[in-house]
């Protein structure tokens, strides 16, 4: 018979490392991932909070809790490299939106390894080229920037093709920002195509600044709704199989 502690420290070690790879994750989106109820993913995140290796806060009314990677978290996942997670009001919607849209894309490409920004931002600090991230042009003292997308969805062995980049668009931006966006990510040839998952308002601007930059080919826009009726159908499903059209 299984040891039932050994079982809840591998779940707790588990959500910390998850933790540790987001930055930040909400109790709902935790539920989602391991397929249980919200009660019970808060209680495990409670439990975690205790030992010391996330932080609670609730920067937002009327929206989830998060739970926040800590020093000592970090240490115990083994990603110190990765950095605190600062989560503030101006962030905390698009944290929260960028969780429920990992748990998404990890149950639909079960296959394929997605990696956080914060994970990208760790490969690509010293990278010549920019792992599937787009190169925007010079800043004003001649320094390369670069736009890294909220996740990637990279094939899980080598040579297998390119990473998709994953973009959460919550807000519009100005026109020629999203315009010059678009057409880093058009040339970007380290990437097979961008996903931008956005609500209706911002999907409108998306699709405008795709079609003045001739980008049809390379990036689509999902709606936001789309996760949710996967994730109905991913419960209806009698065969436990998982749409593939996020």
């Amino acid at each position: 018979m299984p040891d039932r502690r050994q079982t809840h420290r591998q779940e707790r070690s588990s959500l910390v490392r998850w933790t540790a790879r987001m930055g930040a994750v909400t109790a709902e989106a935790l539920a989602a991932r391991e397929g249980t109820s919200v009660a019970s993913a808060r209680a495990r995140a409670v439990a975690a909070e205790r030992d010391g290796h996330l932080e609670r806060r609730r920067p937002l009314a009327g929206q989830p809790s998060l739970y926040v990677i800590t020093s000592a978290g970090l240490a115990a996942a083994g990603l110190r490299r990765l950095g605190p997670c600062r989560i503030s009001p101006a962030n905390a919607m698009h944290t929260i939106a960028c969780a429920t849209v990992a748990v998404a894309f990890e149950h639909a490409y079960p296959d394929q390894l997605l990696l956080s920004e914060r994970e990208l931002r760790h490969e690509t600090n010293d990278a010549v080229v920019p792992f599937a991230c787009a190169s925007l042009p010079e800043g004003p003292l001649g320094r390369p920037r670069v736009h890294r997308p909220d996740l990637a969805l990279c094939p899980s062995t080598p040579h297998a093709g390119e990473p998709v980049a994953v973009e959460v668009e919550l807000t519009i931006k100005a026109p020629r920002r999203l315009a010059m966006i678009c057409r880093a990510w058009a040339r970007a040839r380290n990437v097979a195509g961008v996903i931008y998952l956005a609500p209706p308002e911002v999907r409108r601007a998306l699709e405008r600044a795709i079609d003045s930059v001739q980008a049809a080919d390379r990036i689509v826009v999902v709606p936001m709704a789309s996760l949710h009726e996967a994730r109905q159908a991913r419960r209806q499903s009698p065969a436990g199989s998982v749409p593939t059209d996020i």
